[in-house]
């Protein structure tokens, strides 16, 4: 059975997304190491990083995630914000080999007007220059698959590919395919033949042995759409179908599958155990 788990909060302490995964029975997990959404960070204090890192082996939990901040752009042409995302990108792997995580997702980044072509080398070169910085760190960095919103890189199978063949240091990254980015990118998954198709192409193109986790999200926003907008499982334009064949797909057996869906309805019920349990019924014994 795949490694089912979510994305859980951190708000009053990184052991909360420890308790939150332990209370829904998931044996996987991803969470954020710092607010995602500034530069700054907070010091991991090593009182906080015992309390997770016990936290966490008693659950037992089998996969750590964590995701890195969305203000990061190592594509940016631009050296002043290109210098700074190396910079935090750095402090993210230093924070997630600190609690001892297994993986660290990021997404690509924009080239903002410069092309496909020169942003994505310049991925390259920020990696490389990472990788030099972190010497020895564990963690596997995982480039995840977008869905093309704007300049944003990674929405083709090719980007990934081409970013794994040319860095430095490729035993130190790997992919976190997200299924709703893959189809809002263009790629089908509704019909036998299309997730065979898709996943024929991301064996050629990338390579099925660099995939290491899932972000299981359905898509508000149709096929090809370019729109980066998460539904719950079987609530969108995927349908429930891709995510049977997903679950049982034997290639994927094992890996870690993490909810980003929505976290409450209108209602404020909490969602994460009604996507869980879906998945988890897709499951066929």
């Amino acid at each position: 059975m795949p490694l089912f788990g979510a994305h859980f909060s951190v708000a009053g302490g990184l052991t909360n997304a420890v308790d939150t995964a332990m209370r829904f029975g998931c044996p996987a997990l991803q969470l954020f190491t710092k607010n995602a959404s500034q530069w700054a960070a907070k010091p991991l204090v090593d009182a906080d990083v015992d309390a997770y890192r016990k936290a966490a082996k008693a659950a037992k939990l089998k996969c750590q995630v964590a995701h890195d901040s969305y203000l990061i752009n190592l594509a940016a042409p631009g050296d002043e914000l290109f210098l700074k995302s190396i910079d935090a990108f750095n402090s993210e792997i230093e924070r997630a080999e600190r609690l001892g995580l297994d993986y660290l997702v990021m997404h690509p980044g924009a080239h903002v007007g410069s092309g496909d072509d020169a942003g994505l080398q310049r991925v390259v070169d920020g990696l490389d220059e990472s990788a030099r910085r972190t010497a020895g760190a564990k963690v596997k960095v995982l480039i995840e698959t977008t869905a093309g919103q704007g300049t944003t890189l990674g929405w083709k199978f090719e980007h990934l590919g081409y970013l794994l063949k040319h860095v430095q240091e490729p035993k130190r990254y790997g992919v976190c395919l997200d299924t709703c980015h893959v189809f809002a990118a263009g790629y089908p998954l509704g019909t036998d033949a299309e997730y065979a198709e898709t996943f024929q192409k991301f064996d050629e193109i990338v390579g099925l042995k660099h995939l290491k986790v899932f972000h299981v999200n359905d898509s508000v926003k149709g096929l090809g759409c370019r729109v980066d907008r998460h539904a719950g499982i079987g609530l969108g334009s995927i349908g429930d179908a891709a995510f049977q064949r997903l679950v049982n797909d034997p290639r994927f057996a094992k890996h870690p599958m993490i909810l980003e869906t929505p976290k409450e309805d209108a209602e404020k019920n909490e969602l994460d155990p009604v996507n869980l349990a879906k998945l988890q019924g897709f499951m066929i014994s």
